[in-house]
């Protein structure tokens, strides 16, 4: 079948292997070598996750075609291989859809920082991804996942869950629960700024872990982001706060023993520098400002959306034992909590990266 897929793509060569690649949850990934020789990976995109393939292809072509014009190097922006008819993606006999991409040569992924140089360079990364798409127009990309980081709609969702209650499972959460109600009063406050004008809609990768990152196997410096099925419009403060979330936490997200829960201000400066000073010029004073709340709002969040999947029964996040979605509510509300705690040093550090 995978041979009968390859030959819908203009590859260079004949493909003489093809095997599972990588650690992604939610695409089927392959990487295929050809007798030029040549390396490509093959995906079928995970369409229950993204219905809307044609919106999603259409951003990913558009916001790679763009990134190509900014940097005419291969291996600093993904590439993506046409069907034999020119299209970006093939439906086989089943609808299912499939893409080619060039295979990024001589890179190497974490799937965490191994030191506080690797976060940095990710934070470099993603701020390059930024600046290079400043004056991108976001308002024509598709929004793959209506309301994706639209923390108020999150907890909209956290009070449906909280009403129906699928899983029995409402009084056990109830300390929780009150918690997260206890900071509802801020979920608006980034979209407020969005609405009124004052934040300006960027392009947005909304995945912004190291693992996006392909890094030079030699340097271990950013050659380009990959991951680009949910890049839609958003705000800078999103993309920033998410990897704050994962890469500044002190302790892994379902973490037992809430002492070892926190964010580390040295681990948020790493990322911080990196990022702002790829992003150059290009953000506003207030979006700049807004990075830490963004930190905040994001953990808060994704800290709704576990709560809320475990009082309907653990049905969208994958877990591995029970309470692990409670247990994940509980360390991101912690690290809310001491985010909030050492707001002071977060915003100071932001004024000394872009002083």
């Amino acid at each position: 079948m995978l041979e009968r897929l390859l030959a819908q793509f203009t590859l260079e060569g004949t493909p003489v292997q093809c095997a599972r690649y990588g650690n992604g949850h939610i695409n089927e990934t392959y990487r295929v070598e050809t007798d030029a020789p040549h390396a490509y990976i093959l995906q079928k995109i995970n369409r229950r996750v993204f219905p809307d393939v044609p919106g999603l292809m259409r951003n990913i072509a558009a916001v790679t075609e763009y990134l190509r014009r900014e940097t005419p190097d291969p291996r600093r922006v993904l590439t993506l291989i046409p069907t034999v008819t020119g299209e970006t993606y093939y439906l086989d006999e089943e609808k299912e859809a499939w893409r080619v991409y060039e295979f990024v040569t001589d890179s190497l992924c974490l799937e965490r920082p191994e030191t506080e140089m690797d976060l940095r360079q990710s934070g470099f990364a993603f701020g390059t991804f930024q600046n290079q798409l400043a004056l991108f127009p976001a308002e024509t990309l598709t929004e793959v996942i209506p309301g994706f980081h639209d923390t108020p709609r999150r907890y909209a969702q956290l009070h449906e869950a909280m009403e129906r209650d699928a899983a029995g499972r409402l009084r056990e959460a109830q300390r929780e629960i009150d918690e997260y109600l206890s900071q509802e009063h801020i979920a608006g406050d980034l979209k407020n700024l969005l609405l009124s004008g004052e934040l300006p809609l960027r392009v947005t990768h909304n995945d912004t872990k190291l693992n996006n990152v392909m890094l030079d196997a030699a340097t271990r410096t950013p050659l380009c982001v990959i991951d680009l099925d949910t890049v839609m419009p958003g705000l800078v403060a999103h993309d920033f706060g998410d990897s704050i979330r994962f890469g500044a936490a002190t302790a892994p997200e379902d973490e037992a023993d809430l002492d070892k829960v926190g964010t580390s201000l040295r681990l948020f400066q790493a990322y911080a520098g990196g990022f702002l000073s790829a992003c150059g010029t290009r953000l506003t004073a207030l979006e700049k400002e807004t990075l830490p709340l963004g930190a905040v709002l994001m953990t808060l969040e994704c800290g709704v959306r576990f709560l809320a999947d475990y009082l309907n029964g653990d049905v969208y996040f994958r877990t591995s034992r029970p309470g692990q979605n409670l247990q994940r509510a509980r360390t991101h509300i912690k690290m809310v909590r001491d985010m909030q705690a050492k707001m002071d040093g977060m915003r100071k550090i932001i004024a000394e990266e872009t002083a």
